[in-house]
C-alpha cells in the first residue's frame, strides 16, 4: 500500500468474463463498507489485440478529513492488487511492469483462453503454463491461483463472482466480507448463483494452505481426474490389460503410454492399441527416441475422421456440458453441428479397395482442394442424433477404410525413417521422430502439410546417407531436418521457405555439395 493510505487494484479483462460487473461489486462493496473509492475502465478493441482494464482506487482512512485525489490509471511498480480472470493476463501485466514483488498481491484463475496467434500457430504456439506459473511465483509478493473457470462450470455459478470471493478471502482489501456480499445483491442479477460463486471462492482462498502463496510457493488448481470419473475409470482399465506391457519402460516413455492407451482403446478397440505398443516396442531401448515417438505415434494413429467427429458429438457428456453451460435448466436446448466434409473425408471412412479408384481419380481433378457437402445437423432431434449416431457405428470399418490405408502407410514410412536414422545417430533419429508434428489439421492443409512432411522426411534420410559416406558424422543432416520442421511450423510463409530449402539442398546432395548444404542451415530465410 502507498504511503497516502490508497489502496490499487487492477482488473486486466478478457472479453465475456464479467470484468466490468467485477469492477462495479469491488467499488460498491467499498462504499458501502464506509471507504470512498473510484474506479474506472479503459476499453480497448476485441479479444487481445488491446485489453479492457478496470481500475480502482480505495483511500482506506475512513476518517480522513481531507479529499482524495484519485488517479485514472495504474503506475508501473506501485500497483497493490491484480484481480486477473485468465492465466495469461497475469503474465501480460507482469510484463507491463505493474506487479511488483515487495507489494503486489496477485489472485487469478489459471485457466487459459486461447489467443488468435496461439490457435493459427501451424506448430505449437501455446505459451506454456509451466513459464506463467513460475513467472507469477517470483514476480508477486503474494499469490492467490486456481482454476475458477472450472468450479464455477462445476458450481453453476460465474468466474467473476468466485474472484470476487477469492479477493475478499485473501484480506488484500480492507473491505470486509458482508460488504461484498451486499453489493451482489444490491445488484439483483443471478443474486442465488453469484453469492454461491463468492462463498466458493471465499472458502477456496481460504482453505489452500491459508490462502496466499509467496514467491517461493506454489500455483494450485483444480485436481484433474476425480477418483471416480469415466476417465479415471478408463485409465484404471487400461493399466490392468496393459499393465505387463508397461512393465520394464522408461519413465519418461510411460507416462506417455499411460496417457496413450486409454485414448487409443476409445478411438478404435483393445486391438489398436497393442498395434501401438507393437510399433513403439523397437524403440524403448533409446529413452530419447523413444518418448519423441511414443508421442506423436499416438497423437497419430488418433486422427481425426468423420466417425471420430460422429463420436464426439454423440457423446452424453456432450450434451450434459452444453447444457450445463448454457444453465438451461429444464429448458428444451436445440443443437445445431455445422458440418463441412470433403470429398477425401466422405469416402476416407469407407473400404479402401472400394474407394481408391475415386481418391485417384479425384486427386487428378482436384489437386488443390475437394469439393465439399456443407450439412447442417440438429443433432438433438431424433433423425438428426441418429444420423451422426450411425456414423459413429462406423469405427468397425475405420481398420479397412481408405483413411486408414493411406494414414497407417505413412506412419510405417516414418517408422522405417526413424529406425533408419537410429541406425546412424541419436540426435539424427530424434529429429526425423519429430518431423510427425508437420502431419497435422483437416482438408486442404493437411494435404499440405502431409506433402511437407514427405518432402523433408526424404530429404533428411537423403542428406544422412551422403554425409554417412563421409565419415564425419551426422550435424549437417540433423541440422538441416530441424530447421526444415521449424520453417514449415512457422506458418504458410515459412511452409515456402521450407520448400525452397529443401529444393535448394537437394540441388547441393545431387551434386555431392555437402559443406554447401551445411550453409543452408545456417540462415534465416531461404530465399
Amino acid at each position: 500500500m502507498s504511503e497516502s493510505g490508497l489502496v490499487s487494484l487492477l482488473i486486466p479483462a478478457v472479453g465475456g468474463q464479467g470484468g466490468g460487473v467485477l469492477s462495479e461489486w469491488i467499488v460498491e462493496a467499498a462504499a458501502l463498507d464506509g471507504y470512498r473509492v473510484h474506479g474506472t475502465s479503459i476499453p480497448g478493441v476485441a479479444q487481445r489485440t488491446g485489453s479492457t482494464t478496470y481500475y480502482v482506487e480505495l483511500v482506506t482512512d475512513r476518517e480522513a478529513s481531507e479529499d482524495p485525489v484519485f488517479s485514472l490509471y495504474p503506475v508501473p511498480g506501485a500497483l497493490d492488487v491484480l484481480l486477473a480472470p485468465e492465466f495469461l493476463e497475469v503474465g501480460r501485466m507482469i510484463e507491463a511492469g505493474f506487479v511488483s514483488p515487495a507489494r503486489t498481491t496477485v489472485v487469478c484463475s489459471t485457466h487459459r483462453l486461447y489467443t488468435i496467434h496461439e490457435k493459427t500457430a501451424t506448430g505449437r504456439g501455446i505459451y506454456p503454463r509451466e513459464r506463467l506459473a513460475a513467472l507469477a511465483r517470483a514476480t508477486a509478493r503474494r499469490l492467490v491461483a486456481f482454476d475458477a473457470l472450472s468450479l464455477a462450470r462445476e458450481r453453476g455459478t460465474e468466474v467473476n463472482a468466485v474472484l470476487l470471493g477469492a479477493l475478499a478471502g485473501s484480506g488484500a482489501l480492507p473491505v470486509g466480507v458482508q460488504a461484498f456480499r451486499k453489493a451482489i445483491e444490491s445488484r439483483g442479477v443471478q443474486v442465488a448463483a453469484n453469492l454461491k460463486g463468492f462463498d466458493l471462492g471465499l472458502e477456496t482462498a481460504k482453505n489452500a494452505e491459508g490462502g496466499t502463496h509467496g514467491a517461493n510457493g506454489g500455483v494450485w488448481g483444480k485436481p484433474t481426474g476425480a477418483p471416480n470419473s469415466i476417465e479415471s475409470l478408463q485409465q484404471r482399465t487400461a493399466d490392468r490389460e496393459f499393465s505387463s506391457s508397461l512393465d520394464g519402460l522408461p519413465d519418461s516413455i510411460r507416462a506417455v503410454v499411460e496417457h496413450a492407451l486409454t485414448r487409443l482403446v476409445d478411438y478404435q478397440d483393445a486391438a489398436y492399441a497393442r498395434r501401438y505398443l507393437a510399433r513403439l516396442r523397437p524403440f524403448t531401448a533409446c529413452e530419447r527416441v523413444g518418448a519423441v515417438v511414443a508421442r506423436h505415434l499416438a497423437t497419430w494413429m488418433m486422427y481425426e475422421d468423420a466417425i471420430r467427429v460422429a463420436q464426439a458429438k454423440t457423446r452424453a457428456a456432450r450434451f450434459a456440458r452444453i447444457r450445463g453451460e448454457t444453465r438451461a435448466g429444464d429448458a428444451v436446448i436445440e443443437v445445431t453441428d455445422y458440418l463441412k466434409p470433403d470429398l477425401d473425408e466422405i469416402w476416407g471412412i469407407l473400404p479402401h479397395r472400394l474407394v481408391a479408384p475415386f481418391a485417384r481419380w479425384a486427386e487428378r481433378r482436384w489437386p488443390h482442394g475437394r469439393p465439399t457437402l456443407g450439412q447442417h445437423v440438429r443433432t438433438t432431434t431424433v433423425s438428426g442424433y441418429l444420423r451422426v449416431w450411425f456414423l459413429a457405428r462406423l469405427r468397425v470399418l475405420r481398420p479397412v477404410s481408405w483413411r486408414a490405408h493411406v494414414e497407417h502407410g505413412r506412419i510405417d514410412r516414418w517408422l522405417e525413417g526413424v529406425t533408419a536414422a537410429l541406425a546412424r545417430d541419436e540426435a539424427l533419429a530424434c529429429e526425423v521422430a519429430q518431423l510427425a508434428r508437420l502431419v497435422k489439421g483437416y482438408g486442404d492443409v493437411r494435404r499440405r502439410l502431409t506433402a511437407l512432411f514427405d518432402t523433408g522426411l526424404a530429404l533428411a534420410l537423403r542428406a544422412a546417407e551422403t554425409e554417412g559416406r563421409s565419415g564425419a558424422g551426422f550435424a549437417v543432416s540433423t541440422g538441416l531436418t530441424e530447421r526444415f520442421r521449424t520453417l514449415v511450423l512457422e506458418g504458410p510463409e515459412g511452409e515456402t521457405h521450407a520448400a525452397a530449402l529443401a529444393a535448394d539442398a537437394s540441388a547441393r546432395l545431387a551434386a555431392g555439395d555437402l559443406q554447401g548444404v551445411g550453409t543452408l542451415v545456417t540462415r534465416k530465410t531461404v530465399n
